[in-house]
This record gives structure tokens, C-alpha cells and sequence, in this order.
């Protein structure tokens, strides 16, 4: 069974960058698609970029667009989410997750039916 574990959250001033890491063990992240999702206090979680099984392919939502970067190395078994120009509205607790995908490796991402999740960390975006 897969296991993801993130890391790298924080406290950070607005306009600053932090970079977050998931990290899998007990599995072969090949087979996975993944993902970042946050959560709000008392709202649902949002998916926020995903990227593809070869990396080919990612997506992010227009909140995130052109200040976060996701990526791979499934060498490591990590994903990371560069984080950019950080505003006060990023502050959340961030989930990497992972689809179990029987596709093509360059079939594209997806935000539901995560078969795994991890615990999450805090980012706090704040003067």
C-alpha cells in the first residue's frame, strides 16, 4: 500500500516561496498519477495541480496558475509543489494524493478518485 508523507510547510511572508515534498514509500510511483490538493478551514479540499504518470502532462487551477510548479522524480519517489509569490488566500493545509492509473503514462491527471492520500502539512502565508 502507498504511502505519502509531505513536508517542507511553513510560515512565510506574502511574496515569498516555499517548496513542498511528498515523499512515497511502498509502492512504485510509476504507477501513479498525483496531485496536490488544500483545504480551507470548513470547506471542502480543492484540487490544485496534478501531473501525469511520465510527467508529460500537468494542469493547475487559476488560483495557482503561473506561481506554482509541480513535478516528479520517481528515481526519489517524490513530487514536489514549487510555491511562488505566496499571497495570504494560500494559507491552508496541503494534501498530495495518488491515482492508481491502469492508462497510458501519458493519460492525463485527474483531481478525483485519489486512491491515497497523505496527512498533509500547514503553509501560513502571513506578515
Amino acid at each position: 500500500q502507498l504511502q505519502l508523507a509531505e513536508s517542507g510547510g511553513g510560515l512565510v511572508q506574502p511574496g515569498g516561496s516555499l517548496t513542498l515534498s511528498c515523499v512515497a514509500s511502498g509502492g512504485d510511483l510509476n504507477d501513479y498519477s498525483m496531485a496536490w490538493f488544500r483545504q480551507f478551514p470548513g470547506k471542502d479540499r480543492e484540487g490544485i495541480s496534478c501531473i501525469n504518470r511520465s510527467g508529460s502532462w500537468s494542469r493547475y487551477a487559476d488560483a495557482v496558475k503561473d506561481r506554482f510548479t509541480i513535478s516528479r522524480d520517481d528515481a526519489k519517489g517524490t513530487v514536489d509543489l514549487q510555491m511562488n509569490d505566496l499571497k495570504p488566500e494560500d494559507t491552508a493545509v496541503y494534501y498530495c494524493a495518488a491515482d492508481k492509473n491502469y492508462l497510458s503514462a501519458d493519460a492525463k491527471c485527474k483531481y478525483y478518485n485519489m486512491d491515497y492520500w497523505g496527512v498533509g502539512t500547514l503553509v501560513n502565508v502571513s506578515s
